[in-house]
């Protein structure tokens, strides 16, 4: 069976120029390319993105990072439970605990700037894929 997961290379990893670095680590690891857009995510669309962190303390910083520049979003497929892979490829959230080998481990300077979403279930990982790809739905 495969599944499909969202995956984010952030602005920061655009602006460093890291994007097709996460997609080759991602294409290694046997991980199809599903869909791909270079895209400025607006407001709204962060909204609907980051939902279940509004009224949060961080939620405005969030929306302000991921809408200041550019972003690759990208829908890719493998194996069941595919969201648990790139889960693994990105390493934990703060790029302090993640280990070398990992995206984040090797390229991440800073908890608010971590390079890289990815799903964090396969419920996450349909509902986003709606949010920005709602015609592979």
């Amino acid at each position: 069976m495969t599944a499909r997961t969202l995956v984010i290379c952030k602005p920061d990893a655009v602006e460093r120029g890291l994007a097709g670095e996460i997609l080759s680590r991602l294409e290694r690891r046997g991980l199809r390319l599903v869909a791909a857009e270079l895209r400025l995510i607006d407001r709204e669309t962060a909204g609907r993105h980051y939902a279940e962190h509004q009224g949060k303390p961080f939620y405005g910083d969030l929306v302000d990072f991921i809408t200041r520049s550019p972003s690759l979003v990208l829908v890719v497929e493998g194996v069941e439970d595919t969201w648990k892979v790139v889960r693994a490829l990105m390493g934990p959230t703060n790029p302090l605990d993640a280990p070398p080998g990992t995206i984040r481990g090797d390229f991440a300077l800073e908890l608010t700037e971590n390079l890289v979403h990815g799903s964090d279930s396969a419920e996450s990982a349909t509902r986003e894929i709606e949010v920005f790809f709602p015609d592979l739905s």
